[in-house]
């Protein structure tokens, strides 16, 4: 799978761009993975409704939207794109806005670019290196720190203790591509703390196929806004508002499980 400096490249990366209102941010991720090939501009107008039809659940941290939508024709290969905006905008979030920076997100399937999402995760979660990201004076020093998580492919996953099923742990988003797999490597990053990887799975899917997956699992993480969009599905639903604190995740795990 592509590394995360690979697949975001530097021409993808523009900081302190003028945009007027959250549709003019996203637009300007969307360029950005027009000019270096990613997607086409319909893809643009994909991220744009996807926010229309489903809300701000984009907004997946304080100042931090993380812009995509499905898998589609618009969509030329996997890719990313980094937009700190020259003034922070409004999406319509109740506990995130405003926003400050859009990470774009354009991938063909899921599988393609897991590892890169789980290194963005990694990145944010640590307080400095997400401050140095956000204060990165030029594209090159956001591109260098993106290059140099030396952990990402080392982590030790614990071995599985006992032989019963492992529980399953469902994350959700519109789409199932974007922000639902960010959550997905948060929550495994406090699973492999805690030494539960062999007892607890996590799998990231859209809110049509939650639905349907729901009796499988023991409990579903999402936004407020995807919250209210699935209701009643028969097992828990709890809401994560900041989908890269391992602090959050770590609450949110101890409360389903009663730790």
């Amino acid at each position: 799978m592509a590394a995360l400096n690979e697949i975001l490249p530097v021409e993808a990366v523009l900081l302190d761009a003028p945009a007027a209102d959250w549709r003019e941010a996203v637009r300007r991720a969307g360029d950005l993975m027009v000019a270096t090939g990613t997607a086409t501009d319909a893809y643009t107008t994909e991220m744009i409704e996807n926010v229309e039809e489903n809300g701000p659940y984009i907004v997946i941290a304080p100042g931090l939207a993380f812009a995509h939508a499905r898998p589609s024709p618009a969509v030329l290969g996997t890719g990313m794109s980094w937009v700190r905006l020259a003034e922070p905008v409004e999406f319509g979030h109740e506990t995130h806005d405003p926003v400050e920076l859009v990470v774009g997100l354009a991938a063909q399937d899921a599988a393609e670019h897991t590892a890169a999402m789980g290194a963005l995760a990694r990145l944010l979660a640590d307080p400095g290196t997400a401050r140095a990201l956000r204060e990165a004076p030029t594209p090159r020093a956001v591109h260098a720190l993106l290059s140099g998580e030396p952990r990402a492919a080392h982590r030790e996953r614990a071995a599985v203790r006992d032989a019963g099923d492992p529980h399953k742990i469902l994350t959700v988003c519109g789409n199932g591509v974007g922000t639902s797999l960010f959550l997905k490597q948060t929550l495994e990053g406090v699973l492999d703390r805690w030494g539960w990887s062999g007892h607890v799975t996590v799998e990231a899917t859209d809110t049509i196929s939650a639905k349907g997956k729901a009796n499988e699992a023991v409990a579903i993480l999402t936004s407020r806004e995807i919250a209210r969009t699935l209701g009643d599905v028969g097992v828990p639903v709890k809401v994560v508002e900041d989908f890269t604190s391992p602090a959050e995740a770590d609450r949110v795990l101890r409360d389903t499980y009663d730790v």
